[in-house]
C-alpha cells in the first residue's frame, strides 16, 4: 500500500513539475514579447515625442528585402507574374508580435485587444482574425453547453456582424490587404452571401494567388460548373492546383486526374499530388492503381497519416486483412489521436465484423473533428449493419449537412429507408445519389432493385437502371442477369436471349462459376431448341453436362428430344398413343 501511494506521489510530482515547465515556458514567452514594447528607441531616428510606450514603434526592423521573385511554372506554359505583397511600414512592431504571441498561444480577444489602435494591414488582418476565431471559440463552447460535443444546435459566430461591417469598409476604402479580403470574403460566406464572397475571394486570390485557404473557401463556393466558369481567375499555375480541386468535388474525375498529372511533370516529387492522384482513382474506383500509389507514398513518406483514411476504404473493400491491420497498427505509432487514425481503426474492426467496437472509433474521429465527413458515412454505414436504422439515418444526415454532394450518405439513407420498408424515400435518395455519382453501378443497381420492391413494381424504370449500370462497368455482374430475368419475365424472349449471351460471355472471361451461369445456359438450350435451332441448342445442353446437379437429366432430356425431332419419328411419350 505504501508503495502503491509513493508511486502515486511520484506521479502527481512529476505531472505538477510539467505543468510548472509549460505554465514557465508561456510566462517567458510573454515576457519575451512585452519586454518588446519597452525596448527604448534609437534616439538619432526618433524625436522625443515618441516614447517607448508609442504605438507603432518598433525597435526590430527587417534587415533584408528583396523584390525577387521565384516561382514554378509548368514548361511550356505562360503564366501571369506572381504579384509582390506591399509591405507595411511597421510590420514586427512591437504590439504586432506581442499580439501574435496570445494569438499563437490561442489567447484570441488577448491578442486583438493589443492592436485596438493598429492601423498597418496585417495589424488590422490580425486583430480581425483573431476576434473571427475567438468567435468561433465561443460557438463551439456553446455548442457543446447545448447539444453535447456532436449535437446540432443554433449557436453562431456573434462577431461577424461587427467584422463585417468593418471589412466591408476598409474594403470600400482599399485599405485592405489580400489576407484582409479572404477574412472578409469568409465572413461573407459565413454570412450566406455566396455571390459577393465569389468576388473578394477572386480579388484575393488574383492579387496573392498564395494563400490556399483562400482558393479552399473559393471552392467550396463553386458547387456548379457554370459558377466555376464564371469566375475571372488570373492565369497563375496555382490556378491549376485550384482547378484539379474543384474538378475532384465536382466529381469530374477524370478532369480532376488530367490537371494533377500535367502538374506532377513540374512538381514531380510532390508527395500532395501523388495524394490527389490516388483520391482521384480511387473515385474511378481503379483499386489496383490506388494500392500501387499508396504503397510507394508510404515508402517515400512512412509516418504519413494524411490521406490514410482514403488507402484503409480501398484495403477494406479488397477485404486486405493483414495489409490493413499493420496500417491500422503503423498509424497508431505515429499519431492514435488523429481522426484519420480512428477511421483506419474503425474500418479494421468493421472487416473483422466488430461492428460495436468501430463505432466506438468514429465516434472518437468526430470528437477530434465534428465535421470529419468520412466518419460519418461510416459510421452510417456500421448502424445498417447493426440494424440500427434510426442511428444510421441520423449520421447519414450529419454527413449530407456537412456536404450536400457526398453521393455515399444518400446512398446510405436510400438503404435505411429500403430497410424500414419505405421504398419511395428509399427512391428520392438513390436518385440523388445517382444524379451526384452518375457512373457508379452499384448506385443504379440499388434503385433498380428499389423499383423491383413490391410496392412500387416498377419494371420499365428498373431496367433503365439496370442498363445503365451495365454501362458503367458493372463489376459485380449483377445488372446483366438481372436484365435477362426482367425481359423473360415480361414475356421478351429475344431480349432476354441477348442479355443472357452478354452475361455468359462475362463470366466466361472472368472465369466465374455459379448457378447463374447454369441458369443462362438451361435458358438458351431451351429457348433456341423451342426455335427448332438444334445446333446452337446443343452447344448449351453439351456444357450442362458438365454439371452433376438436375440440370445434367435435364440437359439430356432436351439432347434426346432434339435428336427424335432431327430423325422424323414421333414422340414415344404416352400422350402420342390412341386409346
Amino acid at each position: 500500500m505504501q508503495s502503491v501511494i509513493g508511486n502515486r506521489m511520484k506521479f502527481d510530482s512529476l505531472y505538477i513539475q510539467n505543468l510548472y515547465l509549460v505554465f514557465f515556458s508561456l510566462v517567458l514567452i510573454y515576457r519575451a514579447a512585452e519586454q518588446l514594447v519597452g525596448i527604448e528607441q534609437d534616439p538619432a531616428k526618433f524625436t522625443p515625442s515618441n516614447t517607448r510606450f508609442q504605438r507603432g514603434s518598433s525597435s526590430i526592423r527587417r534587415r533584408f528585402r528583396t523584390n525577387e521573385i521565384t516561382s514554378t511554372p509548368p514548361t511550356g506554359v505562360a503564366y501571369v507574374s506572381t504579384p509582390v505583397m506591399e509591405e507595411d511600414e511597421v510590420i514586427h512592431g512591437d504590439f504586432y508580435l506581442l499580439a501574435k504571441s496570445y494569438f499563437d498561444c490561442r489567447e484570441y480577444r488577448r491578442a486583438a485587444h493589443v492592436l485596438r489602435d493598429q492601423t498597418g494591414k496585417k495589424s488590422v488582418f490580425l486583430r480581425c482574425y483573431a476576434l473571427y476565431l475567438a468567435g468561433e471559440k465561443r460557438k463551439e463552447e456553446e455548442m457543446i453547453e447545448l447539444e453535447g460535443p456532436l449535437g446540432k444546435s443554433d449557436a453562431v459566430n456573434r462577431e461577424l456582424v461587427s467584422l463585417e461591417r468593418e471589412l466591408s469598409t476598409l474594403c470600400k476604402n482599399s485599405m485592405i490587404d489580400p489576407f484582409g479580403l479572404y477574412l472578409y470574403g469568409l465572413v461573407l460566406k459565413e454570412k450566406g452571401n455566396e455571390n459577393l464572397a465569389r468576388k473578394v475571394l477572386v480579388e484575393s486570390v488574383n492579387t496573392y494567388p498564395w494563400n490556399w485557404s483562400a482558393w479552399s473557401e473559393l471552392q467550396s463556393l463553386c458547387t456548379t460548373v457554370d459558377i466555376l466558369n464564371s469566375l475571372n481567375l488570373s492565369n497563375h499555375w496555382m490556378k491549376e492546383f485550384f482547378l484539379a480541386s474543384v474538378y475532384q468535388e465536382l466529381r469530374m474525375h477524370n478532369e480532376s486526374l488530367s490537371k494533377y498529372e500535367n502538374l506532377q511533370d513540374t512538381f514531380t516529387f510532390s508527395n500532395y499530388i501523388q495524394a490527389q492522384i490516388a483520391k482521384a482513382q480511387y473515385s474511378l474506383r481503379e483499386f489496383e492503381q490506388v494500392e500501387v500509389i499508396f504503397e510507394d507514398l508510404l515508402r517515400n513518406d512512412p509516418y504519413r497519416v494524411e490521406d490514410m483514411d482514403t488507402y484503409s476504404n480501398v484495403l477494406y473493400t479488397k477485404e486486405c486483412f493483414s495489409a490493413l491491420s499493420y496500417l491500422a497498427h503503423r498509424v497508431i505509432m505515429t499519431d492514435k489521436y488523429r481522426p484519420e487514425s480512428c477511421c483506419i481503426i474503425g474500418n479494421y474492426y468493421s472487416l473483422k465484423g466488430q461492428h460495436e467496437k468501430s463505432v466506438i472509433y468514429f465516434r472518437r474521429a468526430l470528437k477530434l473533428n465534428k465535421n470529419y465527413l468520412s466518419a460519418w458515412t461510416l459510421m452510417g454505414h456500421e448502424y445498417v449493419e447493426m440494424k440500427n436504422t434510426p442511428a444510421a439515418v441520423d449520421a447519414y444526415r450529419r454527413a449530407v449537412d456537412i456536404n450536400p454532394r457526398d453521393y455515399r450518405a444518400w446512398y446510405g439513407l436510400g438503404q435505411a429507408y429500403e430497410m424500414m420498408g419505405m421504398p419511395h424515400y428509399a427512391l428520392h435518395y438513390f436518385r440523388k445519389s445517382v444524379f451526384f455519382q452518375p457512373i457508379d453501378s452499384r448506385l443504379w443497381i440499388a434503385m433498380a432493385q428499389c423499383y423491383e420492391s413490391e410496392q412500387l413494381h416498377m419494371l420499365e424504370e428498373a431496367i433503365k437502371c439496370y442498363k445503365r449500370a451495365a454501362n458503367c462497368n458493372d463489376t459485380e455482374a449483377i445488372a446483366l442477369h438481372r436484365l435477362a430475368k426482367l425481359h423473360k419475365e415480361l414475356g421478351r424472349p429475344e431480349e432476354a436471349v441477348f442479355y443472357y449471351r452478354k452475361d455468359l460471355e462475362r463470366m466466361e472471361a472472368e472465369e466465374r462459376e455459379g448457378p447463374n451461369i447454369v441458369e443462362a445456359l438451361m435458358f438458351l438450350a431451351t429457348h433456341y431448341k423451342a426455335q427448332k435451332r438444334f445446333e446452337e441448342a446443343e452447344v448449351y445442353c453439351t456444357r450442362l453436362l458438365d454439371y452433376t446437379g438436375p440440370e445434367r437429366e435435364t440437359a439430356k432430356s432436351l439432347l434426346r428430344g432434339m435428336r427424335i425431332a432431327q430423325s422424323g419419328f414421333p414422340s414415344m411419350d404416352v400422350e402420342h398413343f390412341h386409346p
